[in-house]
């Protein structure tokens, strides 16, 4: 399936039939939390970044000076929503991976350390919140490299897997899989299941990710209100897979920001969302490694 991205698209994929992952205890469907950490990373004038970031609970372009307000909405993620939502996955007893920007790993860096002690993964997110697609690649080498030493220093552990905000380069993949040893991306959202791709002379393992599933829909254009619309929209597609999975086992991505979810009065979505879905069973909450893992051991390639 494919060759990253230098090549003419792929529009059949598995074409209806699936491979079986055969989930660890045969579960119809893996879940896969993401927590996404980025404060600190967004673009800051007074970071001396080329312009401010300028989308948080509303859409605010401030130019020529620096956004406190956006850096304050940034800051909740980690001084209260990091937190809640902590207490919450353990109070469930589930594990989430981490996707965690580079800079966000050097300002906090007792928060990537803080996930490792709990058990969870921490992934790559880029250096700063930002795009790839325009950089070149002395540049992109450097953010990458970056990101894998500001994590590693944090925790003590380097990250096996990345997503980009927003677009990649054309070089994206090639770095992560050839030069930085990459075991996994996140920068597809074209299956619903993992599948791998040949990326100059080895193969490398795509974990698409979600949008739908995801509390960036709180944000400003977004179609989620309250928490209970996040609830019912993840419980919807936890469902549908759930049942599909009797025949095609599959895996669902819920994409997490303690700024936006974590916030009190939305708290309660990812909550009801996590009651309804542990008490199913056959259903594996994995870490994304631990997907990648199981697929690259269990899952012959071609398949």
């Amino acid at each position: 399936m494919g060759e990253g991205w230098n090549e003419e698209r792929d529009l059949r994929g598995y074409a209806g039939n699936p491979p079986n992952p055969h989930w660890p205890g045969e579960a119809r469907l893996a879940v896969s939390l993401v927590l996404n950490m980025e404060a600190g990373a967004e673009l800051s004038l007074a970071d001396g970044d080329e312009r401010n970031e300028a989308v948080y609970e509303i859409v605010e372009p401030v130019e020529g000076a620096p956004n406190y307000a956006l850096a304050s909405h940034f800051d909740f993620e980690t001084k209260t929503g990091y937190w809640r939502i902590m207490r919450l996955l353990e109070r469930f007893g589930l594990p989430c991976t981490v996707s965690c920007a580079g800079r966000t790993a050097a300002r906090a860096p007792w928060m990537p350390a803080d996930c490792v002690a709990r058990g969870h993964e921490v992934s790559a997110h880029g250096y700063r919140w930002e795009r790839h697609a325009e950089m070149s690649l002395a540049a992109e080498r450097k953010a990458i490299a970056r990101t894998v030493a500001a994590i590693e220093a944090a925790c003590g552990q380097r990250p096996l897997g990345w997503h980009t905000k927003g677009t990649p380069s054309l070089n994206t993949r090639r770095l992560l899989a050839e030069e930085f040893n990459f075991i996994y991306d996140s920068d597809a959202y074209d299956e619903e299941l993992p599948y791998r791709v040949t990326v100059g002379q080895r193969r490398h393992l795509i974990i698409p990710y979600a949008f739908d599933t995801n509390d960036m829909r709180f944000m400003p254009g977004g179609t989620f209100i309250h928490g209970e619309d996040f609830a019912r929209y993840c419980i919807e597609a936890f469902e549908v897979l759930w049942e599909e999975g009797a025949q095609h086992p599959a895996m669902l991505s819920i994409g997490i920001h303690p700024r936006l979810l974590g916030r009190p009065g939305r708290i309660r979505g990812l909550s009801r969302f996590l009651e309804h879905a542990t008490a199913r069973d056959q259903v594996w909450f994995a870490r994304r490694a631990d997907i990648a893992r199981h697929w690259l051991d269990k899952v012959p390639d071609g398949a």
